[in-house]
């Protein structure tokens, strides 16, 4: 394959749903949308399939085991680059409808608070982007494009 083949970045979300709610985590630490809500997410590691990085997340991020054969693809969102140092991304977001364990900060320099929330009201400081991929997965949609401009 040539070295300058396109290349794209792959993420995973955990939608994590309990009596009706969702499990948001507000992001601390990173340098990337800090003091914002999102999803358990993370990029997928070379030599991993997307529910291993899923579930890998999960046990990292909120330290709960999931069977990944009970976790459903709901939505892909295919995001353009946020900057011009940033990678374009597919971002896959899983409902997640059961695990083991109870939901805590597994990683307190990355995450400062655990929210539930009910999906049709969604907190005004969730990211953007992750705000349409919820409101897509409860429309029923199964794509999303975000920050794409078309001409013509």
């Amino acid at each position: 394959m040539p070295a300058d083949r396109f290349r794209t970045a792959v993420a995973v979300y955990g939608v994590v749903q309990a009596s009706g709610r969702i499990l948001l985590m507000r992001r601390a630490g990173s340098g990337y949308h800090d003091g914002e809500l999102s999803l358990p997410a993370g990029r997928i590691e070379g030599g991993e399939d997307v529910t291993s990085a899923l579930t890998r997340e999960l046990a990292e991020e909120l330290t709960i085991a999931v069977d990944p054969a009970a976790c459903r693809l709901g939505v892909v969102v295919h995001r353009a680059a946020e900057s011009s140092t940033d990678h374009e991304y597919l971002d896959l977001f899983f409902i997640v409808p059961s695990w083991t364990g109870d939901p805590a900060i597994g990683e307190p320099t990355k995450c400062s608070e655990l929210v539930w929330a009910d999906p049709g009201q969604l907190p005004p400081d969730v990211i953007p982007y992750v705000q349409k991929a919820l409101t897509a997965l409860d429309a029923g949609q199964p794509l999303v494009l975000d920050g794409w401009t078309t001409t013509g």
